[in-house]
């Protein structure tokens, strides 16, 4: 069945999703519920299930907040045209899309603007800046846009010359895998610069053999960003779990990120304290490789902000 075919089975209705799981559910914010059905399959019908709680909204999206904003990580004020951000030295990040395969009630970009763009200025850019030497097709979802589109716009940074890594940010392959085609696959082992998956995953139980299947078929680098999330994955259980199952797999875990403050949004946020106690800990029953770096990222700063791991804070 073919990947556009399957998206269109997602589920948009909360009514619809009651019925699927057979449960009531609150609806939260507007924030619109887009769920693929094999993520839906995956969730137990009861509101604290660890999957069901990273998509379907809640009255706690609704309380106001300090400290939470509508762009928490500043993206507005990295904009060099409309759809792309330069914040860090050497990397700039095209948001391609605001198509997403799933709708994450934590998304720090469901406030974000994203305009409409043929890509050349943005182009233009990164032709004129020769300390850029990355970059990062990130959305909304880059696996949303099309085959056909997705080559013309890598094709073109290709022809870059001091473009030499191309990163993909995509949790697209974790609720429709049937989007890595073969024509995918081809086009990402034909270009000249070196290209790096960085999938999104949470949970270990949203990575399955086919899931994991369709990420190595890429035959490229696979990295895992996950977010830290309270009921999610805030235990040393479940994130020992998911990394051992993400390396078990060629996945390198790469950054877990410190909730990105995005208002509606509290009610996901676990203490500092508490997530570098659980990195800590996995250090202790961990190959190193498997400890993902622990990270918040403040707007205005030069990179990702490594969250240091303090005797103080290593208390309950």
């Amino acid at each position: 069945m073919n990947w556009r075919d399957i998206q269109k089975t997602n589920i948009r209705k909360l009514e619809d999703l009651e019925a699927f799981l057979g449960i009531s559910l609150d609806p939260g914010s507007t924030f619109p519920l887009n769920i693929p059905l094999r993520l839906a399959r995956k969730m137990e019908p009861e509101a604290d299930d660890p999957i069901l709680r990273q998509f379907v909204s809640s009255q706690e999206e609704l309380k106001i907040a300090d400290g939470f904003s509508l762009d928490p990580v500043g993206d507005e004020k990295a904009r060099q045209g409309t759809k792309l951000l330069h914040k860090y030295s050497g990397r700039a990040l095209l948001v391609t899309t605001s198509a997403c395969a799933m709708h994450c009630r934590y998304c720090f970009r469901q406030n974000f603007d994203y305009g409409k763009s043929d890509f050349a200025k943005e182009l233009d850019y990164l032709r004129g800046d020769p300390t850029i030497h990355e970059v990062i097709l990130s959305g909304g979802d880059p696996l949303s846009l099309s085959d056909s589109s997705l080559k013309s716009l890598i094709i073109a940074l290709d022809q870059i010359p001091h473009i030499r890594l191309l990163r993909i940010h995509s949790r697209f392959p974790v609720g429709i895998p049937e989007r890595i085609t073969p024509a995918l696959i081809n086009l990402l082992g034909s270009i000249r610069m070196q290209a790096i998956f960085v999938v999104h995953i949470n949970h270990p139980r949203e990575l399955d053999d086919d899931v994991a299947q369709a990420l190595r078929s890429l035959g490229i680098p696979l990295l895992n960003q996950s977010v830290l999330l309270a009921g999610v994955n805030d235990t040393l259980t479940t994130l020992q779990d998911l990394s051992l199952k993400l390396a078990e797999n060629g996945i390198m875990p790469y950054y877990l990120h410190q909730l990105d403050r995005v208002s509606g949004t509290a009610h996901f946020e676990v203490r500092e304290e508490r997530g570098l106690q659980l990195i800590e800990e996995m250090r202790h029953t961990l190959p190193g490789y498997c400890v993902p770096k622990y990270v918040r990222e403040i707007a205005g700063e030069p990179s990702k902000s490594p969250l240091p791991l303090e005797a103080s804070c290593l208390k309950n």
